[in-house]
C-alpha cells in the first residue's frame, strides 16, 4: 500500500519561514490548518473586536483549507482560543455565522495571551477529504 502525498504549504507570511512551518498541511484524506489569526498585511485588523477578529482569522483558515481543496463543508473540527472569557460569546457567534448547519465540533479555550497583545482570538481547522466515492454516500 502506497504512502498517501502530503502537501504543505505556505501563505508567505514572515513566521512560517523564520518558525519552520505551514499554513497548511493536507495529508491524505486531513487537511489542517496552523493557528490563524486576524492578522492581514503584518497589521492585527479588527483591534478589540472579538467577533471581528474570529470572522477574519476563520476566513483565512478557510483560504489556506481552499488550497489543499477543502470548503467550509469539509471542516469537521475548529479550536478557537481567546484571550478573555468575556469574548466567549462574540467568539461562538461569529463562529456560527461562518460554519452554520455545518456544525463542525469545536473546542473554545481561554488562553493567557497570543504572540501580539491586540490579538484576542486564534483557531485552527480540520478538514476531511473522503474519497470522490464517498461523496456520494448518503
Amino acid at each position: 500500500m502506497a504512502a498517501a502525498a502530503v502537501t504543505r504549504l505556505g501563505s508567505g507570511g514572515p513566521w512560517e519561514d523564520r518558525y519552520g512551518y505551514s499554513r497548511v498541511v493536507r495529508a491524505g484524506d486531513l487537511a489542517i490548518t496552523a493557528g490563524c489569526t486576524a492578522t492581514v498585511d503584518g497589521r492585527v485588523a479588527h483591534v478589540g473586536d472579538a467577533a471581528g477578529q474570529t470572522a477574519e482569522a476563520l476566513r483565512i483558515g478557510l483560504a489556506a483549507l481552499a488550497e489543499v481543496g477543502a470548503g467550509p463543508v469539509d471542516v469537521i473540527r475548529t479550536r478557537l482560543y481567546v484571550t478573555d472569557r468575556s469574548h466567549a460569546d462574540a467568539v461562538g457567534r461569529a463562529h456560527q455565522e461562518v460554519f452554520g448547519a455545518v456544525r463542525p465540533v469545536a473546542t473554545m479555550v481561554v488562553v493567557a495571551g497570543l504572540i501580539d497583545p491586540d490579538l484576542l482570538v486564534e483557531v485552527e481547522l480540520e478538514a476531511y477529504l473522503p474519497p470522490a466515492a464517498d461523496k456520494l454516500l448518503p
